[in-house]
């Protein structure tokens, strides 16, 4: 055998090992996960809906300014939350993949790059305690071993590409599954934009049994085709609402709003306009805002039209709550405010000239 021909097959026997230890390599729960969310969502990532124990090994967890705790599947996700919350590096932790505890991120030794598929994302990384035990990882499954600094750098710097891959894989298989399992095995009656996140969707699915019994695969490609595909279409379907663009942030708590667009709200300047997640946050920069002002717009709730606010009818106190909790919900008629606070709960109904700021900053008492 020539010198050449050993070469090549050493370097395929090497290959061929290092694939094999990769894909023996388990991202699930070896053990009780630890999982930091509330209720029956607390099994999901809020922002991509992926099982947090079966990606268990490169979960993070953050906590929002309010204190609401957030645990992801991946850094990817994580990257996302802080991109729109401005979470505080301090709050954010990762499991360690060694011990399967949670330990403080900005400590952690991160192999990125490994041969270990990422999670949500073409570069995978994964987080240990002891740098020993990154070393050793790194060794098995290649990848380098950096700083958790490093590591968010390059989740950040990869997010536009791993959102397109992941883009192009749901729109050839995932939407697809999703919408027959929908059509086939569900209640018509979920209604996708009444969640806050996807993992309040999936939640309520599996723990109301919306649908027939279904495994997690169908169960994730079933909820992000709602959420990413049925949820905006119905509303695409519906002539005067708000338009918000995917860049547009609320001035009071920094959330996307094209993510809401049912709460969605804007006020209107000669010159430019400000989007809101909801009445609540447009009430709070209204009164510290007024000059110059040529339009407010909210969304109606139940025809989801965007109406003139300065015309509008305000159920406070009812059970219905919006991205930021408690909120003011409108309507363009009176008689629709009347029903949905009989039906809601409501306090009381208010016109626009009549809700009082104090009475606004007491829904996030």
């Amino acid at each position: 055998m020539t010198t050449l021909k050993i070469l090549i097959l050493t370097t395929l026997l090497i290959f061929s090992s290092l694939n094999l230890n990769a894909k023996s390599f388990s991202k699930v729960a070896s053990k009780e996960p630890v999982l930091v969310q509330k209720g029956h969502e607390k099994h999901w990532c809020p922002v991509c809906g992926m099982n947090l124990k079966r990606f268990y090994k490169t979960n993070h967890t953050s906590q929002l300014n309010n204190k609401t705790p957030r645990q992801y599947c991946s850094m990817r996700c994580l990257v996302m939350d802080k991109e729109e919350y401005g979470i505080e590096t301090s709050s954010i932790k990762v499991i360690d993949a060694s011990s399967q505890m949670l330990i403080d991120a900005k400590s952690a030794y991160y192999v990125l790059g490994s041969k270990v598929k990422g999670t949500m994302s073409q570069t995978s990384k994964f987080g240990f305690a002891l740098e020993a035990d990154a070393k050793k990882f790194a060794k098995t499954y290649n990848g380098t071993v950096v700083s958790f600094e490093v590591a968010m750098k390059s989740a950040k710097d990869t997010l536009e590409s791993d959102r397109e891959a992941i883009k192009k894989i749901n729109i050839k298989k995932i939407y697809p599954m999703g919408k027959k399992i929908f059509e086939k095995k569900c209640s018509k009656d979920i209604e996708a934009t009444n969640y806050i996140e996807i993992n309040e969707l999936k939640a309520d699915i599996q723990h109301n049994k919306l649908c027939e019994a279904l495994k997690e695969k169908q169960l994730q490609a079933l909820a992000l085709y709602l959420w990413e595909v049925k949820r905006f279409g119905d509303l695409d379907d519906i002539k005067g609402k708000i338009h918000v663009t995917h860049d547009e942030k609320c001035p009071v708590c920094g959330m996307f709003v094209y993510k809401y667009p049912k709460w969605a709200a804007q006020i209107f300047y000669a010159d430019m306009h400000y989007s809101f997640d909801g009445v609540k946050d447009l009430m709070k920069y209204y009164y510290e805002h007024k000059e110059g002002i040529s339009k407010i717009l909210v969304t109606d709730y139940y025809s989801q039209k965007a109406i003139e606010a300065r015309e509008s009818y305000f159920v406070i106190g009812s059970d219905v709550y919006g991205p930021m909790g408690d909120e003011l919900v409108p309507f363009e008629k009176l008689s629709d405010a009347k029903t949905f606070s009989m039906d809601h709960k409501g306090i009381k109904v208010l016109k626009f000239d009549e809700i009082d700021l104090d009475e606004v900053r007491k829904l996030d008492e």
